[in-house]
């Protein structure tokens, strides 16, 4: 996510839009980018964010309905762990798709279209604010079978004591598991940063803390142009390979863009695609399957039993 500071006037009319919807938090602490930027909206002309978002937020608050009880575990092995991909044999070759920073109520709905399209699940990894404001959203990313992973409700980066750390993943637990109903032990610490109280949290609650092996660089200050995001992912694929995109934290049209010719390359390449408890999943049936193999008797062995 861009790190520009919000102009005084945004910072007036954001702090504004705090006061009579609830704290957004879209980092007005931290510094961030412009509202709508963020949320990935573009908004018509003569409107402004605060105008779009409520918008939004009125269409998605009419559409939450009770949650209903799914726990997407990962295997025990995994649980409190950090993992960067599943270790897999060559010729199994599958592959997890992840989006971060969403859900938004542009973005996620285009990536869920191209996802349904070629019949594949993925792992969402959501913030806690964008679940709040965008429930429906949220509740789709559920209802199409997608797997839902905590990325924090703020995405702060910079070091916090325990009970910042643990309201930064259990407040995000709590309204994934209100809204969608997924009880998820999966956690991924915004920016990949691992020092500064998320991870150790996440990891003495027993959450899976997932990292990723490869990255479209679709969140770079100057994300790349649609070809080079292609050609990041073709590139660096390889089985048990967990490949990091985003759907939220800004305007993610090239990623959606580029997300159709990614799908079609790694089929080409014979990659099939599943969520990240079933990568994990994997990876365990394989390593039970090694465990439990009679051992290989020696040329000595054979000829003492002969």
């Amino acid at each position: 996510m861009s790190n520009r500071k919000l102009s005084p006037f945004l910072k007036v009319v954001t702090i504004a839009l705090l006061a009579g919807v609830g704290s957004l938090g879209i980092s007005l602490l931290v510094g961030t980018t412009k509202l709508d930027r963020l949320l990935g909206i573009q908004k018509p002309k003569g409107e402004s964010a605060k105008t779009v978002l409520g918008r939004a937020m009125s269409a998605d608050a009419q559409s939450i309905t009770p949650a209903t009880d799914r726990m997407n575990e990962v295997p025990k092995p995994f649980q409190g762990t950090i993992v960067y991909q599943a270790k897999l044999k060559a010729n199994e070759k599958v592959i997890a798709l992840t989006f971060d920073d969403g859900p938004g109520p542009k973005n996620t709905e285009q990536v869920l279209e191209i996802l349904k399209k070629n019949n594949i699940k993925a792992t969402f990894f959501m913030l806690g604010e964008m679940v709040k404001y965008f429930p429906k959203v949220a509740k789709q990313v559920a209802a199409d079978g997608h797997v839902i992973g905590n990325h924090t409700w703020h995405h702060w980066y910079f070091k916090m004591d325990a009970a910042t750390a643990a309201s930064e993943i259990d407040r995000t637990a709590d309204i994934i598991y209100k809204t969608t109903g997924e009880k998820t032990t999966l956690f991924r610490p915004p920016g990949g940063f691992l020092n500064n109280g998320l991870a150790q949290y996440a990891k003495n609650e027993k959450y899976a803390v997932m990292m990723w092996s490869e990255e479209s660089g679709d969140a770079e200050r100057r994300s790349p142009q649609v070809p080079m995001l292609v050609k990041n992912v073709l590139k660096y694929a390889k089985p048990g390979a967990i490949v990091l995109m985003h759907d939220g934290g800004g305007n993610r049209s090239r990623s959606v863009k580029a997300l159709p010719e990614m799908i079609a390359g790694l089929k080409a390449q014979g990659y099939r695609f599943v969520t990240v408890p079933q990568l994990l999943e994997m990876q365990t049936k394989e390593e039970s399957a090694v465990t439990a193999a009679p051992p290989v008797a020696t040329n000595h062995e054979h000829s003492i039993h002969q």
